[in-house]
C-alpha cells in the first residue's frame, strides 16, 4: 500500500494546477527550498539551545515576531502554527469573560462558533447584505454595527471576518469607529487578506484601518506553509497579556520549526520584496481579469469593495452549476479550484501563480464558455446566503441541558426539522460558515438549502449521520433563553 507521502509526490509530479490554498502553489519561494523536494528533516528540531523558544521568546523568535509587527504596521504579533483558527479563539476568549453578550457577523468561521462555546457567550449576529444577482454574501454595514451596539448595551466585543472566503471587504474603518465609541475592541478575521497592503489595487490590513486584533492565515494568499498564520495586538483597549495566555494554552507546547521558519521567510521577502513580488502578480492578474471579462455565457463577478486576487466565476443561475463547471475544470483541464458554490467557482490567486497557470485557466474558462449549452433556469435555493433563525438559546446552554437531561436530543431528517430546535452545526466546507447553529430555531429557508445543495452532489458536513440533524425534543414550547 503506498503511503501518503508517496501519493503526495505523484501529485507534485502530475500536471495538476492549482487554484487554491496554500498560496506557495506548491512552488514556496525560489531562494529557500528543501533539495530535492523531500520532508525536510534535517531542519525540524526543539526548542535546542540558540533556538529560542515561541512560548516566551526572547532572542531569535522574538526578533521574528518584532519584524512581522512591522510588515504589518501591528503593534505586537504573534506567530501561530496551529493555523488561524488558534488565534481565533484565543483572541474572544481573551477579550471575554464566562456568559458576556458578543455581536458577530453570522458569516464568520467555525472557529468563532468554537470560541462562543468554550467562554459560554451570548451571541448576538450581524446579517451580511446579500446580493442576489450574483448570489454572494456581501459586507456588514457599519450602520448595523451602530443600531445593534445600540439595542444590545451590554456587548463586550465585536468580531467581523473581512475578507470573507469570496474575497468580499467591508468597510473595517467605519466599523471600528462605530465600536472604539463604546469603548469596545473589533476582532478582524483576516485569514483571508494576508496580502492586503502591500499593492494598491489591495485595501490596507485591519491594524491601519483601526482593529484591535487582527488575524492573518499567511499560508492561504502567501508564500508559506499551511498552518503558518499571525495574531496582531494594537491599542489598550484589550489585555494583550490574557489573550496570549490563551495562546500559550491553545496553541501546541512543541511549533514546528520547519513551520515558525516558513513563516519567517515569508516575512523577509515581503520586508525586501514585496514591490516586486506584486508587481508583476498584479499585473498578470489584471490581464487575466480583462480577458475573462469577455465571457458570454459564464461571468466573472466584479463587485465594489472586492479583493480582485479572488476569481469569482458566475454559471448564471442556469442549469450549469457551480460543481459541474468546477468537475469539468477538473476532469477535462487538470485545473483544481478552491471551492464550488451552487451557482459559482472560487479560483484563489496568489504571487506565487505562473503566467501559464493563469493562461491555462483562462483558455479552459473560454472554451468550456463556447462549447457549453447553456438553459436559464430559476434562481437555485441553494445559495450562499444565511437563512436568518430565532436564537432560542447560546450554543454552550444546549450542550449543557442535554448532558443533564434538562433536553433530549433526537434526529429528524432534514425534510421535517423545521421549527425545531438544533442541537447541533450544519456547514458547506469550505469555507466554514454555519448554516445552522446550535440553539438556532431551523427555519424552511436552512432546510430548502441543505436538500438542494444534498441533491447537488455537495457535502454537508457537521452532522452526526448523514441526511438527519440532531434537534431537542421540545419543538415549539421552548422560549426564548430557556429551555
Amino acid at each position: 500500500m503506498s503511503t501518503l507521502y508517496d501519493k503526495l509526490r505523484s501529485y507534485s509530479n502530475s500536471d495538476y494546477y492549482g487554484f487554491h490554498m496554500p498560496g506557495h502553489k506548491r512552488r514556496g519561494i525560489p531562494a529557500y527550498d528543501f533539495g530535492d523536494g523531500a520532508l525536510p528533516y534535517e531542519i525540524d528540531i526543539t526548542e535546542i539551545e540558540g533556538f529560542d523558544d515561541l512560548h516566551h521568546p526572547r532572542g531569535i523568535l522574538k526578533s521574528a515576531q518584532e519584524r512581522a509587527a512591522e510588515v504589518y504596521h501591528a503593534d505586537e504579533t504573534h506567530f501561530l502554527v496551529n493555523g488561524s483558527t488558534v488565534g481565533i479563539l484565543s483572541a474572544v476568549c481573551g477579550v471575554t469573560e464566562k456568559g458576556d453578550t458578543i455581536l458577530v457577523a453570522r458569516n464568520c468561521h467555525k472557529s468563532v462558533y468554537h470560541a462562543i462555546y468554550l467562554n459560554e457567550l451570548n451571541p448576538v449576529y450581524l446579517y451580511p447584505d446579500f446580493d442576489g444577482k450574483v448570489n454572494l454574501n456581501m459586507q456588514i454595514r457599519p450602520q448595523d454595527v451602530r443600531d445593534a451596539l445600540e439595542r444590545y448595551p451590554d456587548i463586550r466585543a465585536v468580531v467581523i471576518v473581512s475578507p470573507t472566503y469570496d474575497g468580499v471587504v467591508s468597510d473595517v474603518t467605519a466599523i471600528a469607529e462605530a465600536v472604539h465609541e463604546k469603548g469596545l475592541p473589533l476582532i478582524v478575521d483576516e485569514a483571508h487578506g494576508a496580502h492586503f497592503g502591500f499593492h494598491s489595487v489591495f485595501p490596507e490590513n485591519s491594524n491601519v484601518r483601526g482593529a484591535d486584533i487582527v488575524i492573518h492565515s499567511v499560508h492561504k494568499t502567501l508564500p508559506s506553509l499551511t498552518q503558518t498564520a499571525l495574531l496582531h495586538m494594537n491599542g489598550s483597549r484589550i489585555d494583550r497579556d490574557r489573550v496570549k495566555g490563551y495562546l500559550d494554552m491553545l496553541q501546541t507546547s512543541s511549533p514546528s520549526y520547519v513551520l515558525m521558519a516558513a513563516i519567517d521567510l515569508c516575512m523577509e521577502e515581503l520586508s525586501n520584496h514585496a514591490e516586486e513580488m506584486f508587481g508583476d502578480y498584479v499585473k498578470e492578474l489584471c490581464e487575466v481579469r480583462k480577458k475573462l471579462s469577455g465571457l458570454k455565457c459564464l461571468e466573472l463577478i466584479r463587485t465594489e469593495c472586492y479583493d480582485i486576487s479572488k476569481l469569482i466565476i458566475f454559471t448564471g443561475n442556469r442549469e450549469f452549476t457551480g460543481q459541474e463547471l468546477y468537475r469539468r475544470l477538473l476532469s477535462e483541464y487538470h485545473l483544481q479550484m478552491e471551492m464550488a458554490a451552487g451557482s459559482y467557482v472560487l479560483a484563489m490567486t496568489s504571487v506565487s501563480d505562473t503566467k501559464e497557470g493563469l493562461e491555462r485557466l483562462t483558455n479552459a474558462l473560454f472554451r468550456i464558455d463556447n462549447k457549453t449549452s447553456f438553459q436559464k433556469t430559476e434562481e437555485c435555493p441553494g445559495v450562499r446566503t444565511i437563512p436568518r433563525a430565532e436564537v432560542v438559546c447560546n450554543i454552550a446552554d444546549v450542550q449543557r441541558k442535554v448532558r443533564m437531561g434538562a433536553a433530549e436530543p433526537m434526529l429528524v431528517p432534514w425534510e421535517a426539522a423545521a421549527g425545531y430546535v438544533s442541537a447541533e452545526y450544519a456547514y458547506l466546507y469550505p469555507p466554514g460558515s454555519p448554516l445552522i447553529v446550535p440553539g438556532e430555531r431551523i427555519t424552511e429557508e436552512a432546510v430548502r438549502m441543505l436538500c438542494w445543495y444534498r441533491d447537488k452532489g455537495f457535502s454537508v458536513e457537521g452532522l452526526k449521520r448523514e441526511r438527519y440533524v440532531e434537534v431537542l425534543k421540545i419543538k415549539r414550547e421552548i422560549q426564548h433563553g430557556k429551555l
